[in-house]
């Protein structure tokens, strides 16, 4: 299971990137090999709201959809419009071209409540 240290990681298997005052969002790597192959991603517009905790979409496999939550806030300022051609781009790297959106954050200090790669890792490695 790759979990890079430099992430931060929502207990629903979102990682978040910090770059200055915005958020890459994406689903681990652990989440997509357990969806399978992803044929669909439903994602919001950019100027969309977000909301920490809460679904902003989801992903469509060949097993099953899940829906996506929000581990931050804020407002959406990019979405990764290549997915919408290519959603497997997701299970072939899913912290690189698989990203789903760039978050404005509206409140960094929710970045505090995300976890930890080793905890992260704790949790799920015995799944």
């Amino acid at each position: 299971m790759n979990i890079p240290a430099e992430l931060r990681y929502s207990e629903n298997h979102e990682w978040v990137r910090v770059e200055d005052n915005r958020a890459v969002i994406g689903i681990t790597d652990f989440a997509q090999s357990e969806l399978g192959d992803i044929v669909f991603v439903e994602l919001p517009k950019a100027g969309d709201v977000v909301r920490a905790g809460a679904s902003f979409g989801s992903v469509e496999s060949v097993k099953t959809v899940s829906e996506l939550y929000a581990p931050v806030s804020g407002q959406v300022v990019e979405v990764n419009e290549a997915l919408n051609d290519a959603p497997e781009r997701v299970n072939k790297a899913p912290y690189g071209d698989g990203w789903l959106i760039v978050v404005e954050l509206a409140d960094a200090s929710e970045l505090d409540k995300l976890w930890s790669a080793d905890k992260y890792k704790e949790t799920y490695s015995e799944e």
